[in-house]
């Protein structure tokens, strides 16, 4: 299986990262306290004659699913924040913050994505970027990191709106310490030129890079990161609907059949042992904090979508975990089946109040244990699960959304397109977690696109294939209103019967870098709220 090729290659590649880490590590501990306190890197440090910078290529790709810092942010941002917002997770526990979108600005969650990004994936992007630059050896690996760097910060910029950027890890090349926070406008127009210019660059005569754990065993890696390039492309284009359509029509038009062509295409990070490095994020965050394992479970709204639909995914992504299970336990005893998942309602805690989950009526009316509600399935959740990065569904579900907008290409084809792709991109996850053909075909049959419901049927599909990327099902939700989700209201909400649009700044930030974060907090509309809409998202 392809899969265990590409475990082989962590495997290999493992020890030559932790030399690197240790190299950058000991730079940093001479670097001068300006550079510890912005996370600048040396890019200097480690030289291509002793290193092959193919390796911080890997560690870029595995950055990029979260920290070494127990993978906190993950835990913390994507999944209690993004991932409860909207509503494939829910919690009675206050650490799900955005469940019911509580916590004080300088509660830890809302910052911890900002603070560790740039101390991990972003940084090690900045230094792929430049030892490849103008190298004619790493010709592909230099447009490969420039869509890496990228892809980075998209997702940034998507969770807070304006962030560094032009100068963002530039404290070594050009002495910028304290970078300021660039318009979300500006980022946007340099995404789209730098993914736009670097696959196009992308030449199947020059290198192969090595350390490339997306697809160096693929058929042809340099036109498998062709196709990703184009979907990333219409990813980042498809954000500008609402404020700048004819652009985003624009690259619509660029990208078409230019981009990921089947399931064989999708962007996969496969994930090795315990290893702080290698092990999947999600279920390091989680899955090994016994706490929050225990505190998060799957959401009503997207259990009841499951379950309501027939959904041949549903034992594959939920689980009833066995009575009495402590995490690390053996999961063996509990039940995939159907008809005994139950979603927990987001918005409530967990005492007897008006807001206590003690006193939901339902229906059905609280089960009595939190444990008898459906947990992400084993099958998807465990050490060495693969974590999936951007899929064909996804692309096909974009080309829907932009051919029943715009009427670029047919947006029924795509749709189908990406329903059978959705149903049965889990088969990475190994035997138990196949969807077969004709459950996945019957699916399709039982759900057929309708025009006069297009937009709402794609991005609610989107939503659900997307569970586990909850940074990427959020931005989606933000662009399109789909699905039609009921906002919690919750005695001292910070945002009161209004799914947020945007995660409050790093506190952190705000006291070392406070000059450029008073500028940026003022040129936000509304402020550092969870309230204030970022500028793609304009209403």
């Amino acid at each position: 299986m392809i899969i265990e090729k590409y475990n082989k290659l962590l495997n290999m590649k493992l020890q030559t990262i932790y030399i690197l880490a240790g190299a950058v590590m000991l730079t940093a501990f001479a670097a001068c306290k300006k550079d510890l306190i912005k996370n600048n890197t040396n890019p200097n440090a480690v030289t291509v004659d002793k290193f092959d910078a193919n390796n911080f290529l890997t560690a870029t790709q595995l950055y990029y699913t979260g920290s070494t810092d127990n993978a906190i942010e993950v835990e913390e941002t994507e999944i209690q924040g993004a991932g409860a917002m909207i509503q494939h997770w829910a919690s009675t526990s206050g650490y799900f913050f955005g469940d019911k979108y509580v916590g004080a600005p300088t509660s830890g969650g809302w910052g911890s994505f900002f603070d560790h990004t740039y101390d991990s994936t972003i940084k090690n992007a900045v230094v792929l970027y430049t030892i490849t630059q103008g190298n004619p050896i790493y010709k592909n690996l230099h447009q490969i990191a420039r869509i890496m760097k990228a892809m980075a910060f998209e997702r940034i910029t998507d969770v807070y709106g304006d962030v560094p950027y032009f100068d963002a890890g530039q404290g070594f090349n050009k002495k910028i310490y304290f970078p300021k926070y660039d318009k979300q406008k500006d980022i946007y127009a340099d995404l789209l030129k730098e993914v736009e210019q670097a696959t196009d660059s992308l030449d199947e005569n020059a290198d192969k890079p090595t350390g490339d754990l997306y697809y160096r065993y693929a058929d042809d890696q340099i036109a498998s990161w062709k196709r990703f390039g184009n979907s990333l492309l219409l990813r980042m284009a498809m954000r500008l609907t609402k404020v700048d359509p004819n652009t985003a029509k624009a690259y619509v038009t660029k990208v078409a059949g230019k981009t990921m062509q089947s399931n064989a295409d999708n962007a996969i990070t496969p994930h090795g042992t315990n290893d702080p490095l290698t092990i999947n994020r999600i279920y390091r965050g989680i899955g090994e904090d016994g706490d929050m394992q225990l505190s998060g479970q799957i959401s009503k709204t997207f259990i009841d979508f499951l379950k309501d639909n027939a959904d041949p995914r549903l034992p594959v992504l939920s689980y009833v975990y066995p009575d009495g299970f402590t995490p690390g336990d053996d999961p063996a005893g509990g039940s995939s089946n159907p008809d005994d998942q139950n979603g927990l309602p987001n918005g409530y805690d967990a005492g007897n109040t008006a807001h206590g989950i003690l006193s939901y009526q339902g229906p059905p009316p609280f089960l009595g244990d939190l444990n008898l509600y459906s947990r992400p399935s084993p099958i998807i959740f465990n050490p060495t699960a693969p974590t999936l990065i951007l899929t064909y569904a996804e692309s096909e579900f974009l080309l829907a959304d932009a051919a029943a907008r715009w009427g670029i290409g047919n947006a029924e084809d795509h749709y189908n397109n990406g329903v059978l792709a959705a149903m049965t991109q889990y088969a990475v996850f190994g035997d138990s977690g196949v969807v077969n053909d004709g459950d996945a075909g019957q699916y399709l049959a039982d759900n057929p696109y309708d025009p006069s419901d297009g937009l709402n049927m794609i991005n609610t599909q989107y939503w659900a294939c997307t569970f586990f990327d909850e940074y990427e099902a959020w931005a989606n939700y933000r662009r399109t209103g789909f699905p039609a989700l009921i906002p919690v209201t919750f005695t001292g909400s910070q945002s009161p019967g209004a799914i947020p649009r945007r995660m409050y700044y790093s506190s952190v930030d705000k006291q070392v870098n406070t000059t450029n974060y008073n500028a940026a907090a003022a040129g936000m509309p509304g402020g550092d709220k969870i309230t204030s809409r970022m500028w793609w998202d304009v209403q």
